[in-house]
C-alpha cells in the first residue's frame, strides 16, 4: 500500500470518532461520571483502608501520580496508591536490564521496590481505585485503552498512537 493509501486510513479513524453523535458522547461520560461517583461511595472503606496500610508501612505519600498521554495526546497526571517505596522511580533506570517485558511496560518478577502492601493491593488491583478521581475530572473513561506514560507514548507508531483518539480508560477495553 502506498503512503498516501496509509494516510487516508490513519485520518478515516479519527474521523470515525469525530463523527460519532453528540447525544453518544454525553451518555458516555454521563455514565462514566455517575458509575466513578457510585465506586467511589461503595468502596470509601477500601479506601481508608487501603491508605492507612500504606501510611503504616512506608510512611510518606499514600497516592503516586504520573504523567500519562491521554486524548489527543494532551497529559495528565494519573492517580494510584503508591505500590512502592518512596525512592522507587530513582531506582528505573538501573533496572532497566531486568525488564521482561516486550514494548511499553516494564515489569519484572519480585520487584523489590514494591512493598508488601503493594503487592497486595496490586493482585487485586486496588491500587488502580484512585484512577475513579481521573474518571470523574474528565482525564479518562470507565472503558476505553490503557494510558501509557507520555514520554514513553512519544516514542510509539501512527498505529500505536491510534489509542488516543478517545478518552482512555480504567477497565481497558
Amino acid at each position: 500500500m502506498s503512503s498516501k493509501g496509509k494516510k487516508i486510513i490513519e485520518l478515516n479513524y479519527w474521523e470515525i470518532y469525530d463523527h460519532k453523535p453528540n447525544i453518544y458522547k454525553w451518555l458516555k461520560r454521563a455514565f462514566d461520571v455517575v458509575a466513578a461517583l457510585a465506586a467511589l461511595v461503595v468502596l470509601l472503606p477500601v479506601f481508608l483502608i487501603t491508605a492507612f496500610a500504606i501510611f503504616i508501612e512506608d510512611g510518606g505519600p499514600i497516592f503516586f501520580t504520573q504523567h500519562r498521554a491521554g486524548k489527543d495526546m494532551k497529559s495528565f497526571k494519573i492517580y494510584k496508591f503508591r505500590s512502592m517505596y518512596r525512592n522507587a522511580e530513582a531506582q528505573f533506570e538501573n533496572m532497566q536490564a531486568q525488564n521482561e517485558q516486550i514494548g511499553h511496560a516494564f515489569k519484572i518478577k519480585n520487584d523489590p521496590r514494591i512493598t508488601r502492601v503493594g503487592r497486595f493491593i496490586r493482585r487485586y488491583s486496588i491500587d488502580e481505585l484512585p484512577q475513579l478521581f481521573n474518571i470523574i475530572k474528565g482525564d479518562m473513561s470507565v472503558v476505553g485503552p490503557r494510558p501509557i506514560i507520555y514520554s514513553q507514548m512519544e516514542a510509539c507508531n501512527a498505529y500505536e498512537k491510534q489509542r488516543l483518539i478517545v478518552r482512555l480508560g480504567l477497565t481497558c477495553y
